[in-house]
């Protein structure tokens, strides 16, 4: 029995269960493994070849404003990889998986206005402590300066994330496959294993990797019930901003971040404690997010 919840996403499946067959899907990851990982060598490459070594890892670490806009922006080739993978083995456009353009924006904006409002109420309840100050990474001059540019860069980012794993992956499997276990599950534990990294975050990393996970499930469950992938990118342009240009961690694409945790990526004792509290914020957040499109 289909769940009613979910009637909207049918909308977003028609197209892809005229071809639903798994090896597409295969072929299909394929395509955009290979887009994906030949662009960035290029690009990366290019990088490496205009300065020393140093400059490099700095490029990778996104430790400076422009590292990270440009890190950011090379997620646009997994949406081109999407697009040429649905093209070619579905014959869909990049349209047909984002869902009605209109009601699109209308449950983006919906939604990102309902979490920045969560968000500043938030913000006012009682005080909460890191223990020590944060960190003023960016004079604010020079952060408004970026942030035109920072703001287009990570919505290029986290849109092209969910075009892949709540947009394309999620519609292939939904059309070869009934139940959702299968079509919000596999794609929600690929998201988490890419967020799987041990050597960075150590102790950490695999409590980093469940959050990835309920964070793709609660945004697979926006796109089913939404019909769209607005919900679903506007909770994770939404996280992202606050993690990538408000408060950051020092070790990892910190560049265009206004201020600086007190702590990185090795005090995992003090992080820890933090992403107990991210869980419930995303969990907030993606309630939230349901709230707003009931309306």
């Amino acid at each position: 029995m289909r769940n009613s919840a979910y009637s909207s996403h049918e909308g977003l499946v028609r197209d892809g269960r005229a071809k639903p067959e798994f090896w597409r899907f295969l072929l299909g990851m394929a395509i955009v493994a290979i887009v994906v990982t030949g662009s960035n060598l290029v690009l990366f490459t290019s990088v490496a070849s205009l300065g020393s070594f140093e400059r490099a890892e700095d490029f990778l670490r996104g430790a400076t404003p422009m590292a990270v806009v440009i890190v950011l922006a090379s997620f646009g080739f997994t949406t081109l990889g999407v697009a040429l993978a649905a093209q070619q083995l579905q014959r869909r456009s990049l349209r047909s998986i984002l869902g009605p353009y209109s009601l699109a924006i209308t449950q983006f904006r919906r939604v990102f206005k309902a979490l920045l409002i969560v968000t500043l109420i938030i913000a006012v309840l009682p005080p909460y402590g890191l223990g020590q100050p944060l960190e003023q990474n960016l004079e604010f001059s020079h952060w408004l300066v970026f942030l035109p540019l920072a703001l287009g860069a990570v919505f290029i980012q986290t849109s092209a994330e969910e075009v892949l794993f709540r947009g394309y992956m999620q519609q292939c499997l939904a059309a070869r496959f009934r139940s959702p276990i299968i079509w919000m599950g596999v794609p929600s534990l690929l998201f988490a294993a890419g967020h799987y990294a041990p050597g960075i975050a150590g102790e950490n990393a695999m409590l980093i990797a469940v959050w990835s996970c309920v964070f793709g499930l609660c945004a697979a469950d926006l796109t089913a019930r939404a019909g769209t992938l607005g919900p679903a990118i506007a909770l994770h342009f939404f996280n992202n901003i606050v993690a990538l240009l408000f408060i950051s961690l020092p070790d990892s694409l910190s560049g265009l971040a206004l201020y600086l945790f007190p702590y990185d990526m090795s005090d995992t004792s003090v992080l820890r404690q933090w992403l107990y509290v991210d869980f419930a914020v995303m969990m907030i957040s993606w309630l939230t997010a349901r709230l707003a499109l009931r309306r």
